[in-house]
């Protein structure tokens, strides 16, 4: 019979690959002991301030080595030889099938038998070859198209942190190591206003919810509350720039630009006073937050405490302390009398103050190194990065392990979720910004090169949901912050 013989010759064939590989095995093996003789007499005759001993147990551990990992090739030299040989019977058995005498009912129940069979071998190989290696990285099944829309320099320093106003006019807020705060235009990249009141280094800036008012947070051991008036300039047509698909971030060069050697903005007004200066930590601020209703604001320090002030009064209303070390950030829930603030400790928490009489505090265990942020989404969520190189989605209601976690290469700053697209942004040491849903699947890696993108850390990102061309903003400390246009396809955004 012709399926016979295809088989058949098949077999044959895997038999002669297995006998030949087998014969280079023990050639390999056999020739083991030889090499190590030979090793051991070249050994004996180099010069080395090290003890013969030593050395000769050096030389049985990188043997062990060497053959671990021969052991590994050679293993993943015959799964793959079983994957081809079972492709090679798939294939003989469907064409000999094809071309046969039989009557279409036998020959549909044989093929499908056989197929599904042969299918289920090839699955299996492939599942344990794969499973060698393991990927914390899934693959993105998105196109989305992530667009350079504007570039915003003029700070002296790296930025650290970026937010954008609730109310109108919007713009964009920048704080920066060298002392400043600057609000910008967002459509058209020019600096509005500077904010040099601070003495020390300005850690993040925050807009009241309602009014004309920013928060800021200084390495001077304070935190400033000023007012702020600003006008729009005329906008201008945004330059043609061709869409770049999100994960095409192909690096031609790796080196950094040119120091900003410029005066910053020339005609940007400054203000040098602010309306209200919240004192009373005894180390860095490193972030500060509004409450729900713009009444309070809560700050975070490197005196290991988050402290809750009045606004009108200036007045310390709660000190929050329990954290082992350091603060790295601090968050308020956009509806709720919540804060969550995070530590050096690996632990963020959270503090409940909706009721007047009771303030609670829960802990969050469950990342292995400092967590750089945790924030807040429109639900009952929570987000948390670390320097671990992991984020991870929490539930208010279960405390006890993560809904999602995600993996990456590199440790994560100041992350931020998109409220209407519920859209994580992933700010990286690495100079990456990447894209993940609350479940955890990665949409899109923006693109970076030598032409565009981060050429340093990126130390934050922030969503605008209400802006037109740019939704998204990303700083770092190359000086610059960047809006991109973000555009998720819907299928991706409906899972």
């Amino acid at each position: 019979m012709p399926v016979e013989s295809g088989s058949s010759a098949a077999s044959r064939q895997a038999k002669q690959k297995r006998k030949s590989h087998s014969l280079s095995i023990r050639r390999t093996n056999s020739t083991e002991q030889e090499r190590t003789g030979l090793q051991r007499e070249m050994l004996e005759g180099q010069d080395s301030k090290l003890p013969l001993s030593l050395r000769s147990n050096l030389l049985d551990l990188f043997g062990q080595i060497e053959r671990e990992f021969e052991n590994l090739y050679i293993e993943n030299i015959e799964l793959r030889r079983e994957i081809e040989t079972l492709n090679d019977r798939l294939t003989a058995e469907g064409q000999t099938i094809d071309g046969g005498d039989l009557t279409k009912g036998a020959l549909k129940a044989k093929a499908s038998h056989s197929t599904s069979q042969l299918s289920q071998k090839l699955k299996t190989t492939y599942k344990a070859s794969t499973s060698k290696i393991v990927s914390s990285f899934k693959a993105t099944t998105s196109r989305a198209v992530c667009q350079l829309v504007k570039e915003y320099v003029g700070h002296r320093d790296g930025i650290w942190d970026l937010s954008v106003t609730r109310t109108q006019p919007m713009v964009l807020g920048t704080a920066s190591a060298d002392h400043s705060a600057m609000l910008w235009s967002i459509e058209a990249g020019k600096c509005l206003l500077k904010y040099v009141g601070h003495a020390g280094s300005v850690n993040s800036i925050k807009f009241h919810p309602t009014e004309q008012m920013a928060l800021t947070a200084s390495g001077d051991q304070t935190a400033h509350i000023w007012r702020y008036m600003v006008q729009l300039p005329t906008p201008q047509p945004i330059a043609d720039i061709s869409q770049t698909p999100c994960d095409d971030d192909i690096d031609f060069s790796d080196k950094d630009e040119a120091d900003w050697d410029g005066d910053g903005p020339n005609e940007c007004p400054s203000i040098r006073v602010a309306s209200t200066t919240l004192r009373s930590h005894q180390g860095v601020v490193i972030a500060a937050d509004w409450l729900v209703g713009g009444k309070q604001v809560v700050t975070a320090s490197w005196d290991r405490a988050a402290n809750l002030y009045d606004v009108e009064t200036s007045e310390l209303v709660h000190s929050l302390t329990g954290h082992d070390q350091e603060l790295t950030h601090c968050c308020t829930h956009p509806t709720q009398r919540l804060v969550v603030t995070s530590s050096r400790d690996t632990t963020f928490r959270l503090w409940d103050f909706r009721d007047p009489s009771i303030h609670s505090v829960n802990v969050f265990q469950g990342h292995t190194d400092t967590v750089t942020s945790a924030v807040f989404t429109v639900g009952d969520n929570v987000v948390s990065g670390s320097d671990d190189r992991t984020v991870k989605v929490w539930d208010l209601k279960n405390m006890r392990s993560p809904i999602a976690t995600i993996r990456t290469d590199s440790a994560v700053n100041r992350i931020s979720v998109s409220v209407n697209q519920r859209i994580i942004a992933l700010p990286h040491d690495n100079r990456q910004v990447r894209l993940f849903d609350m479940s955890g699947v990665r949409l899109a890696r923006l693109p970076r090169s030598n032409r565009q993108g981060h050429r340093r850390m990126v130390c934050c990102s922030a969503w605008c949901e209400d802006n037109s061309s740019c939704n998204l903003f990303s700083c770092g400390f190359d000086r610059q912050a960047i809006g991109w246009n973000i555009n998720i396809p819907a299928l991706l955004q409906e899972k």
